[in-house]
């Protein structure tokens, strides 16, 4: 079973409605391109130019759902025109169906065309002016010409324009939809940094205050629960500057003081925090300058290291140490492995997570795992000419 043509369009309706009307009024007053005189032949008679305006009124229908098999009927009716008186409408459907062939047509038909249509137009105007040795005859080539290679050439310039707005369109469809992607991903990685950022702020003092509130509950004796309190207001209250240096930055106020990126030179202070949270922290360190993103990556790992230290080492000393050697700054924190003896606040995950982002982001290396009775922490961030900022 042949599959069902689908609907001419109605625009193509109307054309063919208005032709074959078009037609048939010239006909009816007697409106004829040819007399009955002409030279070529005995021609047929008053209705026969009715036939061929049918048939090309019928190929309008196909002239965007098939256009090159409206437009080969149209060229059979079209010379079946010719043995006739002839009609005006029958060669303007005609060279309609020629600018549609070439307009909605395949693209291989779409270039022959012209080509075709303008090498007839030449030799029907070189060969009969050739052979009859009369300048007239180049009248046939004009013919040849106004019916099939204009329209074929007019096509062939509106399909280009046609097929580069598309192309225009497409691209900057295509410019939006990147544009878009690269908004996400940095909405993305800049909610990943804000994430990194908050939970090396807070995490921990929040577990101090957790161990420290829990030791308070957990212990009958007011000596204890007072140091307990004093360690948890401390915490509380650097918690809370903290936070509002990171809601500072978010913020962004106008004129506002710039946030003091935490540096290396800070690690002696944040040891000493440490130290008041009841870790037993040694500091090691041996580097020269490094850059802004390093130190800030260092030292995060170093203040994530000491919490997770805190929540879940064993009784025993934390060490830490930095050495900068080869170009890469070497970052190693080890504290006790085993089952601590008093209460420890629960942990995420999210804090090794973010440490080895921080350092695969800066095209470094990071490791986390036990070692015997040891947990280490290393971390390797280059730090030569280069580094991503």
């Amino acid at each position: 079973m042949a599959p069902n043509l689908p609907r001419p369009h109605r625009d193509d309706l109307r054309i063919a409605v208005g032709g074959l009307f078009g037609g048939l009024l010239l006909w009816a007053v007697g409106i004829f391109p040819r007399t009955a005189s002409d030279d070529l032949a005995v021609r047929p008679g008053y209705w026969a130019p009715l036939v061929p305006l049918a048939v090309m009124a019928g190929c309008e229908l196909l002239r965007r759902i098939r256009p090159g098999a409206g437009l080969l009927i149209g060229t059979a009716a079209m010379v079946a025109d010719l043995l006739t008186r002839g009609s005006v409408a029958t060669i303007v459907l005609y060279t309609d169906l020629m600018y549609a062939a070439v307009l909605y047509g395949t693209p291989a038909v779409a270039r022959r065309l012209p080509w075709i249509t303008g090498l007839l137009t030449v030799l029907g105007g070189v060969v009969p002016a050739a052979l009859w040795r009369d300048p007239q005859g180049m009248l046939i080539g004009v013919g040849v010409g106004v019916v099939a290679f204009a329209p074929a050439a007019t096509g062939w310039v509106v399909r280009n324009h046609r097929d580069a707005a598309e192309a225009a369109r497409l691209r900057a469809e295509q410019t939006a939809l990147l544009a878009e992607m690269d908004r996400a991903q940095a909405v993305a990685a800049e909610r990943a940094r804000v994430a990194r950022e908050l939970h090396d702020l807070v995490a921990n003092h929040l577990s101090a205050i957790a161990i420290h509130s829990t030791a308070a509950l957990s212990i009958d004796d007011p000596g204890t629960s007072r140091e307990a309190l004093g360690v948890i207001r401390e915490n509380s209250v650097e918690g809370l500057a903290e936070m509002r240096r990171l809601i500072g930055i978010l913020r962004d106020h106008a004129g506002g003081e710039p946030f003091a990126t935490p540096t290396l030179d800070s690690l002696a202070t944040l040891v000493d925090g440490a130290r008041g949270n009841g870790l037993d922290v040694t500091l090691d360190t041996d580097h020269g300058e490094v850059p802004a993103p390093v130190e800030l990556a260092a030292y995060r790992i170093v203040q994530e290291s000491l919490t997770n230290a805190l929540k879940h080492a064993g009784p025993g000393r934390v060490t830490v140490r930095l050495v900068q050697r080869d170009g890469v700054l070497d970052v190693r924190v080890s504290s006790p492995y085993g089952r601590p003896d008093g209460p420890r606040a629960p942990g995420s995950g999210a804090g090794l997570i973010g440490m080895r982002e921080r350092a695969v982001l800066l095209d470094g290396g990071f490791e986390a795992g036990p070692d015997g009775g040891v947990w280490t922490v290393r971390a390797t961030l280059p730090v030569t000419e280069g580094d991503p900022e």
